[in-house]
């Protein structure tokens, strides 16, 4: 079989301005990055049109390592629901280089389902994600400056800093490292560290911003740390913000590309589920509302992670309100979650997807608590078998739900329009109406507490004495009514990654939580959860090059 970067290679691209065409954009509008790919203008962004548009939300049960393709899905539901007459936009997040070299070598979809140039836009596509390193790391240095320069000094304490650097690399050797070595010259040292560019604030802050105007007023409020007297200090304080802003003034505009079936698709941010909001920007998903009476977007990981940040965070904060659910589960990770082991998930085994349904079953129920319609795709692997197939729908069937088969990698479009069909039928005859989990305006342990016994299924939730001491830091700067984005694990519904299925008679730990003003919301982080990841002992970087003709190979 071809890989997908040999599909992508297939397909005659089509001119970004023929793309824009299709949507009602005018070529004049764009601002290009080469013949096919271009930025869009914020003044597109039209309200009526998206008090008219209908919110697709794909998420998934909890992954294997390799993940269950819910940007795979969404990109070949998009095209299934153009093909029977839909006419829909996918509104997708920006890959991070640290999985591109990491794990998955690349995240655009697969097969007849992916969004071209594939290439380009796995690696460095139209620079936002280093616009966002940029602004992060001026900040940083612009504290590290105002603590050399006595002059000027805001008398910040080194020790209280919690703002540290940012880079787009799994490089664990960066999580904590000491600066201002060499003498008085090269600043004061003190202890920091490196977060992924995808962990940054500056990420989460792009993503939920409305407008530049609040881009700015976002940066001003990082809180950066307190000074010698325990006063807080916040970016506005250094006045870094207009700077900061000014480094993000064309990443805060969507990028325009296409599918493989040249359907319009928007791109758009990158934060990752597990440690952050792991939604794409709220301007891309409104801009894709202006332009489709359909939009589809994806939420990283599982329901328990993802699909919960997006509804209490993303559309509780935005106004955003989705009409319907995708649920995407793969026979390979129920077997998984069934107890097999990695090594045979394509072997058939259907004893081991019966006993991984549980985990199946906790994310369909965890739908139930947003009053919106949901569908399960299986997102189809030529090794699944009938037998195995069968078992899913009918224990779907048997818990009011519907599970259709998508042969999206295979077949693009044309494998998702049973999906299509029942997903468009959802949306015409739904009754109710998006609500969110929580009220931003419960305590902050309230909230907490109702995530991990709602969505995970936990007994309880127990704080170690530095998240308590941080509650009390939350309380002080008067931030307790932000909504709470959990940093945990994509590998259990737990926060041990080991605890595979569904797992019960369990308490979740909070270690500390991390305060995002800027942001908007708080990040209580779980068990033994890093904001820097590492690389595994075979890089997917290994199995990626470059010939003499500058043809790229091994993004997969």
């Amino acid at each position: 079989m071809p890989s997908d970067i040999e599909i992508a290679r297939q397909v005659t691209l089509q001119p970004i301005t023929d793309i824009a065409v299709k949507s009602g954009i005018a070529p004049e509008d764009l601002q290009h990055y080469g013949r096919y790919k271009a930025k869009l203008p914020l003044r597109l962004i039209n309200q009526s049109q998206i008090d008219q548009s209908n919110l697709i939300l794909v998420t998934a049960v909890s992954p294997t390592p390799a993940g269950e393709g819910k940007t795979t899905v969404s990109i070949g539901l998009t095209q299934g629901m153009n093909r029977i007459g839909k006419r829909t936009i996918v509104v997708l997040r920006e890959p991070s280089l640290g999985p591109v070299f990491g794990i998955k070598g690349g995240a655009t979809g697969g097969g007849w389902s992916q969004v071209l140039p594939m290439e380009d836009i796995n690696l460095h596509f139209t620079g936002d994600f280093s616009a966002i390193e940029k602004a992060h790391n001026l900040l940083a240095a612009i504290i590290d400056n105002n603590i050399q320069t006595r002059r000027r000094s805001l008398g910040i304490d080194p020790r209280t800093i919690v703002w540290k650097r940012v880079f787009d690399m799994n490089d664990r050797a960066l999580r904590k490292v000491v600066i201002g070595l060499g003498g008085t010259g090269n600043g004061v040292p003190r202890e920091s560290g490196f977060d992924i560019t995808a962990a940054s604030e500056i990420m989460a802050i792009l993503c939920l911003s409305k407008n530049l105007h609040d881009l700015k007023e976002r940066f001003g409020n990082i809180f950066v740390g307190f000074t010698r007297e325990k006063q807080p200090i916040f970016a506005r304080d250094l006045k870094a913000e207009g700077a900061m802003a000014a480094l993000m003034k064309d990443a805060i505009k969507p990028n325009l590309v296409q599918t493989i079936e040249g359907t319009p698709a928007i791109i758009h941010g990158g934060p990752f589920a597990n440690i952050a909001q792991g939604t794409n920007s709220v301007i891309g998903t409104k801009m894709g509302m202006s332009l489709a009476p359909y939009v589809i977007t994806e939420a990283g990981f599982g329901s328990d992670l993802g699909a919960e940040k997006f509804f209490d965070i993303k559309c509780a904060g935005s106004g955003l309100s989705p009409k319907c659910m995708v649920l995407v589960a793969t026979i390979r990770a129920l077997k998984y979650h069934g107890g097999a082991n990695l090594k045979t998930l394509t072997e058939p085994d259907p004893d081991a997807v019966s006993k991984g349904l549980c985990n199946l079953e906790k994310h369909l129920e965890n739908t139930r608590h947003y009053d919106i319609p949901a569908v399960v795709a299986i997102n189809k692997f030529t090794t699944d078998s009938d037998q195995e197939i069968k078992l899913v729908q009918e224990f779907c069937q048997k818990l009011g739900f519907e599970a259709v088969v998508a042969d999206i990698w295979a077949k693009g479009g044309e494998g998702a329009e049973d999906l299509a069909s029942v997903v468009s039928a959802k949306i015409a005859s739904a009754t109710c109406s998006f609500k969110p989990l929580y009220d931003w305006n419960r305590s902050v342990k309230e909230k907490i507490e109702t995530i991990c016994t709602e969505i995970y299924g936990a007994d309880g939730v127990e704080y170690s004495s530095r998240a308590n001491d941080d509650l009390k830091k939350v309380k002080r700067l008067k931030l307790e009514g932000l909504p709470v984005c959990m940093a945990k694990t994509q590998k259990s519904l737990s926060d041990d990654p080991s605890l595979i299925g569904r797992p019960t008679k369990f308490k979740v730990t909070v270690r500390e939580i991390e305060i995002a003003a800027g942001a908007g919301f708080l990040v209580p982080i779980t068990g033994d959860m890093m904001r820097m990841p590492g690389l595994p002992a075979t890089p997917a970087s290994e199995g990626i090059d470059i010939d003499e003709n500058g043809q790229i190979s091994g993004l997969f």
